[in-house]
């Protein structure tokens, strides 16, 4: 296993990589990309850029700025959810359960992008990912634009779009679409993640962060696009099924990590965890009709072995996970912050941005940490320096997790369109006596 480092010298200059059990020097002469100096070393298995021991000539400095966030114009509330699920399955066995779980989520409303009588009608699965498409080109615009004007970043800007969604699927990916409309340029890496569910917001921001503490002056992207409606399978009777269907909405969020300066999360250190053999806990089966969402009555429980987690990648950067400033955490459901809260010793207040988006919103999958982290901004932000975590969860069991701190670094001035160089380019090499 080999982990990322962050690195001194320009925008096309690769970190330098280490092997677990070697220190890592630090690069001091940023006049001369690729000279290498050795100004100090840390322990093994470390990820980013710390806070106690910052290397000497470390550059990244790695901020993700606020989200935008967009949620449909139709709208369902809970007390519409019940009845339907009344009116629907009347003579269900377990309805009774099912009432009780639904009416116990916290979810006040939700957004979807089409009418619930639509919702409710089975096209088939071809008619559904047309409307996934269209719906996502017609909606993600708007709200990057949003966020790369939070940034003070223009398309040209952007270095790579990572692109999550569940919901639908597309190939090429909506990155592809978006570099030939939008304007980004093209040689924007892409990438598209499909299959880490909920957890792919916090995957999103993580491989975010690697990439700018290779490339210190790198920008990236994020972009969460997820239509849960369009999940919907009238046939699915099981009692996780039903809860499924109070539970989820739909909305387009995105984000830009800037690898030089701006308002908001400092990330200093990722990690990902994968709970042992939960990989049926929660899953798709795909068929004909398109993608059946399985959910094991366990996963209410997995914050039991994901706190240790938590408490694991906070103490490796001498933080207490049970003594931060502020937490953007995936609301599944509102045990999930419940558990977390008991196990991370934390008042329930300590939530606040999460359970805001599953009352107002409902579990919008991967889009929640966003949408929270945009919350936070909404607040007044932190004062500078403050301690945080965020973590997503999803299929696997995985967690992604990163620490930060509140910064308002001030934003450099991006250069010129013409003067702008492509991270990671290098020119092609030609040898010396080829050049005589």
């Amino acid at each position: 296993m080999r982990r990322l480092f962050p690195a001194a010298g320009g925008r096309d200059t690769p970190k330098a990589v280490q092997p677990l059990g070697r220190p890592t020097p630090a690069l001091t002469h940023r006049d001369e990309p690729g000279t290498l100096a050795v100004a100090g070393s840390r322990s093994a298995g470390e990820c980013g850029p710390q806070s106690a021991d910052r290397e000497e000539g470390a550059s990244a400095v790695v901020t993700l700025c606020k989200p935008a966030v967009a949620v449909p114009e139709h709208v369902i509330t809970m007390e519409e959810t019940l009845d339907l699920a009344r009116a629907r399955h009347s003579d269900h066995p377990q309805l009774p359960l099912a009432l009780r779980l639904i009416g116990n989520t916290g979810v006040a409303k939700r957004h979807i992008v089409q009418p619930i009588e639509k919702t409710l009608a089975h096209p088939g699965f071809q008619e559904r990912n047309e409307l996934y498409e269209a719906e996502a080109k017609a909606r993600v615009p708007a709200v990057v634009e949003e966020a790369l004007g939070h940034a003070g970043l223009r398309p040209a800007d952007i270095d790579m779009i990572v692109y999550v969604s569940c919901t639908g699927f597309m190939m090429p990916s909506l990155t592809a679409w978006m570099i030939n409309t939008m304007g980004f340029p093209s040689h924007t890496r892409q990438v598209p993640i499909a299959q880490l569910g909920c957890a792919a917001g916090g995957a999103a921001i993580n491989r975010a962060h690697d990439f700018c503490t290779a490339y210190p002056d790198a920008n990236v992207l994020i972009v969460a696009c997820e239509f849960c409606s369009l999940c919907y399978q009238p046939t699915d009777l099981g009692v996780g099924s039903l809860l499924s269907n109070g539970l989820f909405g739909d909305a387009v969020a995105a984000a830009v990590v800037r690898g030089r300066g701006g308002t908001g999360i400092l990330l200093e250190r990722n990690n990902s965890h994968l709970v042992p053999d939960t990989e049926d806990w929660i899953a798709y089966s795909v068929r004909e009709t398109g993608f059946h969402f399985l959910l094991d009555k366990r996963v209410p429980t997995t914050m039991e072995p994901l706190a240790p987690a938590l408490r694991e990648i906070a103490g490796a950067h001498g933080w207490d996970a049970g003594n931060l400033d502020f937490y953007i955490i995936h609301a599944g459901g509102p045990r999930i912050l419940d558990d977390l809260s008991l196990f991370l010793e934390v008042p329930p207040e300590a939530f606040r941005f999460s359970r805001a988006t599953l009352t107002e919103y409902g579990n919008i999958a991967s889009a929640v940490v966003l949408d929270a982290v945009r919350r936070l901004f909404d607040e007044g932000g932190q004062p500078e320096g403050a301690r945080g975590i965020l973590a997503g969860f999803g299929p696997g069991i995985t967690a992604e997790m990163c620490l930060g701190r509140w910064t308002t670094s001030p934003r450099p001035a991006e250069p010129q369109l013409g003067a702008r160089r492509i991270v990671g380019y290098s020119p092609r090499f030609q040898h010396a006596r080829s050049r005589a």
